[in-house]
């Protein structure tokens, strides 16, 4: 969960604030990024396999920026919202990450429900999958809207449940090669029940399927997707009855959690609670995975820098390496914007943030 993630947190002295609106945040400064760098670094790199069905588990970090200034539509690039660039991906590779997370907005890509999609947005992601494939890593294209587009909730009359199948379908062509991109259907779907999410998911399977995808799936759990509440009725629904019997026609998908590790759990909170608490709630998941045989990714987790963070992020990554049950991993977050945002851990001139050796042990 992170509606007020950033909000909540206070930015140091002299440093820029990161305010949220519906859940998302809004641009802090201006950079002077281009795309074109980019895909300019892209032609001079040999192309490369990319890790998203190797068999090996997937360990990395969002890449935060495209979803950036959600109440500035369509907004402007490298204004209100930004995209990584290859340096970024190269740092976080060398750290031994093989997978990123890239959050977008559903309003730019598609501007009107059963459009087309828009041609400058879709080459900008195009752009950024490119960069990756050619370091032989994995991007997870996420849909960051929280099961909403345009304030209006999936499986309302303004945004019917065919909608999610039919972006995903429209997709598809620009993102075919399963070994570069995965889908993350929806982010943290809070906006609408559980029962209706899991609905909406499975329609949006059986869509990609039919139309010939290959990529790996990740379904997010309903509500915010959180690993402490998996097991708590919503509508009389839990994520642990709702995702019991999941399927992919593929059978190459992973149910994804979220967890962080404050006392409200929604990663806004400087403070940590106890390891001995997380240690369960992660267990308690696993077990779930094992006794539905359902495969699991955490998404998203963060903490901030002191002692007692660093020693519940430990115990949020202990028990997840070479563990069968999950697919893997990415840390909440990483983005040249984030600024003092005491989640990140984007270098700065001090070098790897403190999260980094634990991240590197669970590897």
């Amino acid at each position: 969960m992170k509606t007020t993630r950033v909000d909540a947190m206070a930015a140091a002295p002299g440093s820029k604030e990161f305010p949220s609106t519906g859940g998302r945040w809004r641009h802090a400064l201006k950079i002077a990024a281009t795309v074109a760098v980019m895909v300019g670094c892209v032609m001079l790199s040999p192309l490369a396999a990319g890790s998203c069905i190797d068999g090996k588990q997937m360990v990395g970090v969002n890449l935060s920026g495209g979803e950036f200034a959600s109440e500035k539509l369509p907004g402007t690039i490298s204004k209100d919202y930004v995209y990584p660039d290859l340096a970024d991906m190269h740092y976080f590779q060398s750290l031994g990450m093989n997978t990123f997370r890239l959050p977008f907005l559903w309003e730019r890509i598609q501007p009107q429900l059963f459009g087309a999609l828009d041609q400058a947005e879709l080459q900008r992601i195009v752009d950024t999958v490119a960069a990756a494939r050619s370091i032989g890593v994995c991007m997870i294209l996420d849909v960051h809207n929280y099961g909403e587009y345009r304030g209006q909730p999936l499986g309302s009359v303004q945004v019917p449940q065919a909608a999610l199948s039919d972006l995903w379908v429209r997709l598809l062509p620009s993102f075919k090669d399963p070994g570069n991109v995965a889908f993350d259907l929806m982010n943290e779907p809070s906006k609408i029940s559980i029962g209706r999410w899991v609905s909406s998911a499975q329609e949006a399977v059986d869509a990609l399927r039919k139309n010939g995808a290959k990529n790996l799936i990740l379904v997010a759990g309903g509500n915010w997707s959180g690993a402490h509440d998996w097991f708590s009725k919503d509508g009389g629904l839990s994520n642990a009855d709702g995702f019991k019997t999941f399927h992919d026609p593929a059978n190459n998908y992973l149910i994804e959690a979220h967890q962080y590790a404050d006392s409200d759990f929604s990663g806004t909170h400087a403070s940590c609670i106890e390891p001995g608490r997380l240690t369960k709630i992660m267990a308690d998941l696993t077990q779930w995975g094992a006794s539905t045989r359902q495969r699991l990714f955490l998404g998203e987790f963060g903490v901030s820098t002191n002692a007692q963070c660093l020693d519940a992020l430990t115990a949020l990554v202990g028990k997840m390496k070479g563990n069968p049950v999950w697919g893997g991993w990415t840390y909440w977050t990483a983005g040249k914007w984030l600024g003092s945002y005491p989640l990140s851990i984007h270098p700065d001139s001090n070098g790897d943030k403190p999260q980094i050796a634990i991240l590197k042990n669970a590897m």
